[in-house]
């Protein structure tokens, strides 16, 4: 997460659609493997998207509460803390009952002074995503050539966590 002058977190993303990579390269490249559940809840005030989310890795798990708002297509204000189990009792019953749980396994692979976040969803077997954090949108971001990305999709508010807790694309992809 990036801040600015004025110390607004702000999250500067950029995301892939990729074909589901190899497990074993995923294990081989991979630093850290976290599995996330994520809760969406009822917007905020200010149409921020809420969100509750419990990560487990090796040995530990937290549960963190999210605000974030759009900017741009590559950049959110982004409030994210840890929280304890009685505030997560009290955002659960916050939850928005028409949107689904996303469950996803995430793969952090360290590639060119970036920290890749591979997401592999339960729901597709042959695509993932690819996202990365950036100091700025113009920042300059490699990709590892093991990595079959299909197509860029940070302007595209389809492939948004959020938007596949509503709906989840089912796309026919292109053959490699």
């Amino acid at each position: 997460m990036s801040e600015n002058s004025e110390k607004t977190p702000l999250e500067i993303e950029r995301k892939f659609l990729i074909r589901m990579p190899n497990k074993r390269t995923l294990r081989r490249e991979s630093v850290r493997r976290i599995e996330i559940t994520q809760i969406y809840l009822t917007p905020g005030e200010a149409g921020e998207v809420r969100r509750l989310r419990h990560s487990r890795w090796d040995g530990g798990e937290a549960w963190y509460f999210t605000e974030k708002l759009r900017l741009t297509d590559r950049t959110r204000i982004e409030r994210e803390r840890e929280v304890t189990p009685g505030e997560r009792e009290e955002l659960c019953a916050q939850a928005d009952s028409s949107l689904r749980v996303i469950e996803k396994v995430r793969w952090c692979v360290p590639f060119a002074g970036h920290t890749l976040e591979i997401d592999v969803f339960p729901f597709w077997k042959d695509r993932a995503f690819c996202e990365a954090e950036l100091k700025s949108e113009d920042e300059p971001l490699e990709l590892p050539g093991w990595l079959h990305v299909i197509r860029e999709v940070t302007e595209d508010r389809r492939y948004t966590n959020f938007a596949l807790a509503r709906e989840i694309p089912e796309e026919e992809l292109p053959r490699p």
